[in-house]
């Protein structure tokens, strides 16, 4: 049995005994491979996302938790391949090392006949080389989420550098940039920051207070700003 295939086997048996465990030693017995295999292999699915965990003891082993589990996805070839292109755009962007993450499970998960398909309809997308759009530090992308002040190195359109904190609120994002959207302790409002204009940029333990980024808050006509809908 090839690894990938195993590991959805794998995956499929743990959900299908949940709540119960299984044994590292049954499981090597079932799928006819080594407990150190299987402990491996259990590793790769919880590094894909999947919530296993162990139970010790004479009659423990790896549950598959379903109260952290999302219903299984089933996606056609088509559907894989919409959504590899609109991860691959995601290059630059403060989400980009999440789309390649992302990307990663998507080709775990397809069924083996899926996958083959996926990839013959792949293999006839190109893309054409252009400049690649300005890397987001990973600092600043986990920022919204972590809810923490930045302390940023800024130089603006007329080349002027400060040194700012800012509490980071959103954000804004076209073709070409990425802006990060946030409360600017130096100037006591909000502010707007072209991330690729963005010098150096730490992290800090500070907690951000509760604020909330409003429309009128982005200075920007209502038609040319569009809101992700999730779902």
């Amino acid at each position: 049995m090839k690894r990938a295939d195993r590991l959805c086997a794998l995956a499929a048996e743990l959900r299908a005994a949940a709540p119960r465990s299984r044994g590292a030693p049954w499981l090597a017995r079932r799928f006819r491979v080594s407990v150190r295999t299987v402990a491996r292999d259990v590793h790769a699915l919880r590094r894909l996302g999947l919530p296993i965990v162990t139970e010790g003891g004479r009659a423990g082993g790896y549950v598959f938790d379903r109260s952290r589990a999302l219903p299984p996805l089933h996606l056609a070839p088509s559907e894989a391949v919409a959504v590899a292109v609109a991860l691959r755009r995601l290059g630059g962007t403060p989400f980009h090392a999440d789309a390649a993450s992302a990307l990663r499970k998507l080709g775990a998960v397809l069924p083996e006949a899926d996958d083959v398909a996926a990839r013959e309809l792949a293999e006839r997308l190109h893309f054409a080389v252009g400049h690649p759009a300005p890397v987001v530090p990973r600092v600043i992308a986990d920022a919204l989420h972590g809810r923490t002040v930045l302390r940023i190195d800024y130089t603006d359109r007329y080349g002027v550098a400060t040194t700012r904190s800012v509490e980071p609120l959103g954000y804004v994002g076209n073709r070409e940039y990425w802006y990060l959207v946030a409360w600017c302790r130096l100037r006591d409002g909000v502010r707007a920051f072209r991330t690729d204009r963005i010098e150096s940029v730490t992290g800090t333990a500070v907690p951000a207070p509760p604020r909330r980024l409003l429309p009128s808050d982005l200075d920007l006509p209502g038609d040319l700003v569009r809101p992700l809908i999730f779902g």
